[in-house]
């Protein structure tokens, strides 16, 4: 049976991420970096496509938590005959710890220490490349490294290599390695598993202790700058360290989830590959990292924007790799069987391809963010944005695939056109506060005739905002309306699609995107409550005064975070996670939230 998403762990390094289950297996890790392949890949499949197994081998009673502002895990594990504590970590900037192979080296510690009595632990060691496909050459070779053993376990193949050291390292079994220990009070077992480009030298130890202070010093230094100091600040505190861990340390790109292909709906189709940078996603975290008091993010995300999206706005991706690259081609791996048996198992994504309109509202609106915080335009930074502006004045009304990224066919979708809106606003404000060059005159005609399309062709019969212009049914993006600013918040329209959407789109008190029984988006089957969705009805309440209505939905949706405030895509009302983990667009929404939140209370 499969673990519970809400099971899991994140560890990461800002250049990759694994998931870790309570039990002790890290059953997903792509090396060398997010998009990579993946060297355990049981999180979609079985433990022999790839895991690693450091848990209690009887019934234990097993707790764990973050050490504060960190992504450094402790589990203690409490059996009958005593207890352990096992922490793990990625370790960050593994160049200031060794002079070989530099950022392309990955490091994942895991340090047992007796606590009480004694504790039998099984050991596991199954690596598979090429996501769980290909069985490496694995063999024992002479170790230096202070951990304890003569050995290490070395397991190559193509172009990657990684090694395990330690005390007492598993033994071949079949096709696994495998084994036992036994951890007595005062015992303390160090393990690492170190990455590497096979066709380099093999790297060499390093000083775990102090590997581990430097992760906890960079990680713990980052968070303590947050400036939040409103409701739910431990919430937004972890979200925020969540939000950093998926921001590439190298590229400044921000990945929409480390995962790929947990299902939003458990069994169905719905499953996809988030491990790449959304312009929409990333544009919406460096908002939240700005608010929050975070500026250096700005500038290596806007370096990342530029190179990106450079060229003829035509060929602008809505979602690129994270080294920029727009090449995403979608495909089925055949031989995983899906988390809950949910196929296909995607690697890519299909979408990178579509057009959505509403992404450079999102990619203006934090540029703008970046200015007001004291991020000086560049001439080309400029330049790339009066070119996309001036490129949306042409295309504006064409019809897309809309936020939720329609299978189907395109259509005007109103939230899209909202933001194409919001998109025309910040350029005009960009000239008219900052003096930059553009031909202001004209985006403000353009800007004017799109409100009044949202506010004629986006307006249903019955007086409400509507998803697109030929349908009265409403969206839980249209929540996003009276924030962008494109209507106020008093606004009847707006008043009314709240209302409607509270009747509609509301399951067990969540927020669903839309009813996809509509047909609109292409594909069989239903979904599960959004959980952004929920954040941006907070938002909505806050916005409309309702600030009670507000604080019992915020409670309710923080409640939901699993024992270490980890969220996902997606909330099953039975009890579970859905979708990818851990979501960079339900961390952002919750931080976005908070603020709104915290202003409601305030005024």
């Amino acid at each position: 049976m499969d673990t519970p998403i809400e099971e899991h762990a994140l560890l990461g390094d800002m250049r990759t991420a694994a998931l870790v289950t309570r039990a002790g297996s890290i059953d997903w890790l792509c090396l060398p970096r997010f998009d990579s392949q993946a060297c355990f890949a049981a999180l979609l499949g079985e433990p022999e496509n790839g895991w690693w197994l450091l848990g209690p081998a009887d019934a234990a009673h097993s707790e764990r938590r973050y050490r504060p502002g960190t992504l450094v895990l402790e589990t203690t594990h409490t059996t009958e005959s005593g207890s352990v504590r096992i922490t793990d970590a990625m370790i960050v900037d593994p160049a200031t710890l060794t002079d070989t192979v530099g950022a392309e080296r990955v490091d994942i510690v895991r340090r047992v220490a007796g606590i009480s009595g004694r504790v039998t632990l099984r050991h596991e060691w199954i690596v598979r490349f090429e996501y769980g496909a290909v069985r490496p050459w694995i063999h024992r070779v002479p170790d230096m490294s202070d951990l304890g053993g003569p050995e290490m376990l070395q397991a190559v193949a193509g172009p990657y290599a990684v090694a395990l050291r330690g005390p007492l390292l598993p033994h071949a079994e079949g096709r696994r390695h495998v084994g036992e220990l036994v951890v007595e009070a005062g015992d303390v077992l160090t393990f690492t598993m170190t990455a590497w480009p096979s066709y380099r030298p093999t790297p060499g130890p390093f000083d775990v202790t102090r590997a581990l202070d430097t992760t906890v010093r960079v990680f713990a230094g980052w968070t303590n700058r947050c400036e939040f100091g409103g409701p739910h600040r431990q919430a937004v505190l972890t979200s925020l360290t969540v939000l950093r861990a998926l921001t590439d340390s190298e590229t400044g790109g921000i990945v929409a989830a480390p995962t790929t292909s947990l299902p939003e709906q458990f069994g169905g189709p719905r499953n996809w590959d988030y491990r790449y940078c959304w312009l929409r996603d990333a544009s919406l975290t460096l908002s939240a990292f700005l608010r929050a008091g975070y500026r250096h993010e700005a500038r290596t995300w806007r370096d990342w924007l530029l190179r990106a999206i450079a060229g003829d706005p035509v060929h602008m991706r809505i979602m690129y790799g994270i080294d920029g690259r727009r090449d995403l081609p979608e495909s089925d791996l055949e031989h995983l069987r899906g988390y809950a048996g949910s196929r296909p198992v995607r690697i890519g994504n299909g979408a990178s391809g579509q057009r959505q309109n509403d992404v450079l509202g999102e990619v203006l609106t934090a540029l703008e963010n970046a200015r007001a915080h004291g991020l000086a335009e560049t001439d080309d930074s400029w330049a790339l944005q009066v070119a996309l502006v001036d490129h949306l004045a042409e295309t504006w009304d064409t019809p897309d695939n809309g936020l939720w990224e329609i299978r189907g066919p395109q259509r005007r979708f109103t939230h899209s056109r909202a933001m194409c809106w919001v998109a025309f606003d910040r350029a005009v404000r960009a000239i008219e506060t900052y003096g930059l060059p553009g031909p202001a005159t004209r985006w403000k005609r353009v800007r004017d005739v799109v409100r009044q399309d949202v506010l004629t062709r986006g307006v249903g019969p019955e007086g409400h905002f509507r998803q697109h212009d030929e349908t009265t049914a409403v969206d839980a993006s249209l929540l996003l309306l009276a924030p962008v600013g494109i209507v106020d918040a008093a606004d009847p329209r707006y008043v009314a699609t709240v209302e409607r959407i509270e009747r509609e789109l509301l399951v067990d008190g969540l927020v669903i995107r839309y009813r996809p029984e509509t047909g609109v988006d292409g594909l069989p089957g239903t979904e599960n409550p959004f959980l952004a969705c929920s954040f941006w009805l907070v938002t909505a309440y806050c916005l409309l005064g309702r600030v009670d209505d507000a604080e019992r939905l915020m409670a309710r949706l923080v409640g939901l975070t699993n024992d270490l405030g980890l969220l996902p895509e997606e909330y099953d009302p039975a009890g579970r996670f859905a979708g990818n983990f851990p979501q960079a667009y339900s961390h952002l929404a919750l931080v976005e939230a908070a603020y709104a939140l915290n202003a409601a209370r305030q005024a």
